[in-house]
């Protein structure tokens, strides 16, 4: 069965701002049950009626270009038009993921389609009904190896996989096993990543063999995006982030991992005068050096205002817990951190700073590539600045670099200590929204 396969127009080159603006100002729209919708999201409404042969369909793309949305209502409308009284499946990276980015917009366009959507949290699935039809969504979340029991031994009649590029290879293929209803359809929705992502190389690449639709969705292909908006998110990534978030490609990363780091705009001589609150981020080694910084809120930028940093190689000893607890005191000196953030691995110096009970203390975040991808806006938006004292932090944003090695996104172990602390800070105060990063203030727990 041989499956067409819709793709963007655009070349290999980097597209710069004013052409992909361009190019949204020539977008095509119609009108479908009274929205405004590109050609490619028509095309993703209606492909279950114009190609009934098929099996499933891929839609990948830049983010916010409106592939979730119109991926999610036509999944509804033809499990509604085509079966009654059976299960399907929703699933994300988690069960919050799920809700967040499938059901939410979907409840809030359930009227306009003639839908009734009622949700039963606490049996994990909603109930949609429809023209006299009724089946249940249940919804699942693919976030490690061990999520593939959670949905193995169901029957389903459909899969809706968002960000299928972020779970588990084999929750996706469970997932995917489950569809033994005759008649039921696989859809699946990413944005990229690396190119030998096995996502992209057993599925996108194999999609026409597997009797799938292959659908590549631009920045512009989402008429809800204006030009302001498409300008921020042009301006907020870089490198390879800006070619896959922007432009919907899978690329390797390679070179820096924070070629826009710039003294000029992310380093500054004096601190301002006052501060609203302050933080500490901790990446704890003995023989590995260890990195802690603190911060502090003046407005909407966050300043690493000093910074303790021991190598234990280069000053020839190894320092205890009692010791780099001492550093952290001295760090801090009369300021009390809202929270000192450390290092989730590094158990014994969290039960330290506890046992002294000076300090609240919470384990970090550690989702590297995420918190990467975090910082580099931040660093782009201007949102955290570092102090011209803080020499090894600066010194490691102009060596940290990406692994060369397997395929992956792989930071080089190497001048990453300040770079983790700086990461653990970011995933914590610095959340991301639709692109743009908001201060946080974090809950007391």
């Amino acid at each position: 069965m041989t499956a067409r396969k819709t793709v963007s127009a655009m070349s290999d080159r980097i597209l710069t701002e004013e052409e992909i603006l361009e190019r949204a100002g020539r977008r095509v729209t119609r009108r479908y049950g009274g929205l405004e919708l590109s050609e490619k999201q028509m095309r993703v409404m209606e492909w279950w009626r114009r190609d009934r042969q098929l099996d499933g369909i891929i839609c990948d793309g830049a983010i916010r270009s409106g592939k979730t949305w119109s991926m999610s209502s036509s999944f509804v409308i033809w499990a509604s038009c085509t079966f009654t009284g059976h299960d399907f499946a929703f699933c994300g990276k988690t069960v919050t993921s799920v809700r967040r980015n499938l059901v939410v917009p979907l409840i809030r366009t359930a009227e306009r389609f003639g839908f009734r959507v009622k949700e039963y949290t606490s049996k994990g699935y909603l109930e949609i009904s429809f023209g006299g039809r009724k089946n249940r969504f249940y919804l699942f979340g693919g976030r490690d190896e061990s999520s593939a029991a959670l949905i193995q031994g169901m029957t389903l009649s459909g899969v809706l996989l968002d960000e299928a590029a972020l779970m588990p290879r084999s929750f996706v293929e469970q997932a995917a096993a489950r569809c033994s209803v005759r008649g039921s359809k696989l859809w699946f929705n990413c944005n990229p990543e690396h190119r030998e992502h096995w996502f992209k190389r057993e599925w996108i690449d194999k999609a026409p063999e597997k009797g799938i639709l292959y659908i590549h969705f631009d920045l512009w292909d989402n008429p809800s995006m204006d030009r302001e908006t498409i300008r921020r998110y042009c301006r907020f990534y870089s490198g390879a982030f800006y070619e896959r978030f922007v432009l919907g490609r899978w690329v390797s990363t390679e070179g820096l991992i924070y070629p826009m780091f710039s003294r000029e705009r992310n380093v500054c001589d004096v601190l301002p005068a006052s501060f609203e609150k302050y933080a500490v981020s901790c990446d704890y080694g003995t023989v590995n050096p260890a990195s802690f910084g603190l911060w502090g809120l003046s407005g909407k930028v966050w300043y690493r205002m000093r910074e303790y940093y021991y190598d234990s190689r280069r000053e020839g000893r190894q320092k205890t817990d009692e010791e780099h607890y001492m550093g952290l005191v001295r760090l801090c000196g009369d300021l009390i951190p809202e929270q000192v953030i450390v290092d989730p691995s590094a158990a014994s110096f969290i039960e330290c700073i506890r046992r002294h009970g000076r300090y609240r203390v919470t384990a970090a975040k550690n989702d590297v590539v995420s918190g990467i991808r975090r910082v580099a806006g931040a660093l782009n938006s201007g949102q955290i600045k570092l102090h011209a004292g803080c020499s090894d932090s600066i010194r490691e944003f102009g060596l940290y670099r990406w692994s060369e090695k397997g395929g992956a996104d792989v930071p080089v172990k190497e001048n990453d200590h300040a770079m983790d602390d700086i990461r653990y800070f970011v995933s914590a105060y610095l959340k991301e929204k639709d692109g743009a990063f908001f201060v946080a203030a974090t809950a007391r727990t």
